[in-house]
C-alpha cells in the first residue's frame, strides 16, 4: 500500500508541474487575464459570469472593501474520499485498483471536471479529497462513484458544496 501511494503522491506532483496555469485571475480594471506566458484575453466580469451562469454553475459576487476589487465565488464540489467497507481484496487487486483510481483522477482533471486531487497524509478514515468544477451536486457524485477504488468498495465518497474564489491560485 505504500508503493501505491507513493505512486499516487507522484501523479499530483506531475500533475501540478506539467499543467499549465490556466486559471484567471482578476486585475484592478476587473478583467480576466490569463498567466503572462500565454496570449492575453480581457473577458469582463459580466462575460464571466453570463459563462458560468449558462452553464448552470451557481454563483455570487461581492466587492473586498480592502481592495475595491469585485471577487466573484462559483460553487465547486468537494469530494471526501473515505475508507470503504471492502478493503479485502489481496495486494494485487488492491494495487490494480490504484492504478485505475489514478487513471480515473487524471482523466477527470484532463476533461476539466476536477481542478485538484489528492490522499491525505495520515492513515485516518478520510483517505483524501477531489474538488470537481461542475455545475451540479449530482454530477460531481455521479464522476466521483465512477471511480474504480469506489465501485470496488474500497473508497466510499462524502460531498458538500464549496465556494472558492473564481480564479485565485493556491498558495
Amino acid at each position: 500500500m505504500k508503493l501505491a501511494s507513493a505512486l499516487f503522491i507522484c501523479f499530483i506532483i506531475l500533475n501540478f508541474s506539467s499543467c499549465k496555469n490556466e486559471n484567471a485571475t482578476m486585475n484592478e480594471t476587473n478583467s480576466w487575464v490569463e498567466d503572462s506566458t500565454q496570449v492575453e484575453t480581457k473577458e469582463s466580469v459580466a462575460e464571466v459570469k453570463k459563462k458560468l451562469v449558462s452553464n448552470g454553475f451557481q454563483i455570487f459576487d461581492y466587492v473586498d472593501e480592502k481592495t475595491g476589487d469585485t471577487i466573484l465565488m462559483q460553487e465547486y464540489f468537494i469530494a471526501f474520499l473515505k475508507r470503504g467497507k471492502n478493503r479485502s481484496q489481496s495486494k494485487e487487486e488492491a494495487d490494480s485498483l490504484q492504478k485505475l483510481h489514478l487513471a480515473h483522477l487524471g482523466k477527470m482533471y484532463e476533461l476539466g471536471y476536477a481542478d485538484i486531487s489528492g490522499p491525505f497524509g495520515d492513515d485516518g478514515e478520510i483517505r483524501g479529497i477531489t474538488i470537481y468544477n461542475v455545475p451540479s451536486l449530482q454530477m460531481a457524485d455521479s464522476l466521483a462513484n465512477m471511480d474504480p477504488m469506489v465501485k470496488a468498495g474500497r473508497l466510499e465518497i462524502e460531498i458538500h458544496p464549496w465556494w472558492a474564489a473564481k480564479g485565485f491560485p493556491l498558495r
